[in-house]
């Protein structure tokens, strides 16, 4: 047997089960919008304005956060005000620019927030990361103007990644199985870039287990590559050179921590037909006359 409830029993549950609908529509809402409209409501940001005036505070930061806390309410009159106080009592160009272009975004204005950010690019500001890990002034992406800002941004950001030079090497970069010209395997050598392709490291394991890691890159200022190389056993080595018909070739020297000596070095890495790259390194005994072999490796791509 079925038993309904009285009009008592409807009368007293309504307003639970009401309540119960408002907090799961809240929830699904979000909590974060559920709860800044109701400090929106709660909070008289016209007033808050007057009281920070009345104060006499003229710290940029305080008027900066008024007008952050006024955006987020949408009180966007008085985001603009706080900031036009920010802006007065010296708050930096990069951040009053920054909180221009959210303000903007926040009352449906895209090209207008592009533009200021635009102004930021125009006064030398390049710290494209900025904008894209922002997540309101990110959410333009997709506006041709922005995606071309964004753009411009990053090759000045990031140089490495666009001048030319700068990827000579690349050929070296992967993971290698390397062995000797009879096939002994010699050992295995991870080659990354990193720095946004202003730099690669290298980090060799040998046979035997020694360890030893090189640091490359190109020095603009001379145009020339240098390595410098550090191995467990004390071996050091700094050799410059660059680019050349048969592969990347330096010369510098090689210096022995363990018994103090330096003797000249010179390297040079040729990448092959069938994939492979041939690794040759000499060493003079007789400060450069002559020159004897001190390793020769041939690099494999190792399968994932």
């Amino acid at each position: 047997m079925v038993s309904y409830p009285t009009n008592q029993e409807k009368t007293v549950k309504s307003p639970i089960i009401s309540t119960i609908v408002i907090v799961l529509l809240a929830v699904a809402a979000g909590p974060y919008i559920y709860f800044e409209s109701v400090a929106a409501d709660l909070q008289d940001f016209a007033a808050a304005y007057a009281g920070l005036e009345d104060s006499g505070s003229e710290d940029a930061q305080d008027w900066l956060q008024l007008a952050r806390n006024a955006r987020n309410a949408q009180q966007l009159e008085v985001a603009k005000e706080s900031l036009d106080k920010a802006a007065g009592y010296g708050l930096s160009p990069i951040r009053l620019g920054m909180e221009k272009a959210r303000i903007l975004i926040a009352g449906d204005d895209p090209d207008g927030a592009t533009t200021e950010l635009q102004k930021l690019f125009d006064t030398g500001f390049t710290a494209v990361g900025v904008l894209t890990n922002d997540p309101l002034i990110h959410s333009l992406a997709g506006s041709k103007d922005y995606d071309e800002l964004v753009r411009t941004m990053s090759v000045q950001a990031y140089p490495c990644a666009q001048q030319a030079g700068f990827q000579d090497f690349d050929f070296w970069v992967g993971e290698w199985d390397v062995h000797l010209a009879n096939g002994t395997p010699a050992g295995s050598n991870i080659i990354e870039p990193i720095e946004r392709g202003c730099a690669l490291t290298e980090h060799w394991t040998s046979a035997s287990g020694g360890t030893g890691m090189s640091v490359n890159y190109l020095d603009k200022a001379n145009d020339e590559w240098v390595q410098i190389w550090n191995a467990e056993g004390g071996s050091q080595i700094i050799i410059r050179g660059g680019l050349k018909d048969d592969g990347m070739a330096m010369q510098g020297y090689i210096h022995y921590v363990g018994n103090g000596t330096t003797a000249p070095f010179r390297a040079l890495w040729t990448p092959l037909p069938d994939g492979r790259v041939r690794q040759y390194f000499e060493q003079s005994n007789d400060g450069g006359s002559t020159w004897v072999p001190w390793f020769e490796g041939f690099y494999s791509r190792r399968n994932k």
